[in-house]
């Protein structure tokens, strides 16, 4: 599957706020909880929970998220198939962003254990 210019627009203008909700029922379904889901996204943005607090209060678009966010370098190593995107395959940085969390989520929601989930480069 090819995003489409309209696709990660629609992406970059999404609020943080509007999916972070949807994230919260996900895991917590699962028996996860919002303390491993931040740590989930702190992993891979550098946020702290009380940044990620604010970020949902001021409301920000996912682009201005991943402009102000410090990507873990080993986020290259998040591989796999998400919303029908394999994640290694998006050309658009922000979109590969938005489903590199998008799948980190998804393996937290599915029980994957956290060291599994937070990848280190293989020795």
């Amino acid at each position: 599957m090819k995003s489409t210019a309209h696709h990660d627009e629609r992406i970059a203008n999404m609020t943080f706020a509007s999916v972070y909700p949807h994230y919260v029922n996900k895991i917590e379904k699962k028996e996860r909880t919002t303390e491993e889901l931040h740590e989930v996204i702190t992993w891979l943005t550098g946020f702290s929970s009380e940044e990620i607090q604010g970020l949902i209060d001021e409301k920000v678009t996912f682009k201005t998220f991943f402009e102000r966010a410090n990507l873990n370098p080993n986020a290259d190593l998040i591989k796999g198939v998400i919303c029908g995107y394999r994640v290694e395959e998006i050309t658009n940085k922000l979109t590969q962003q938005a489903r590199y969390l998008d799948k980190l989520i998804d393996e937290l929601a599915k029980g994957r254990k956290m060291e599994k989930i937070l990848r280190k480069p293989k020795e």
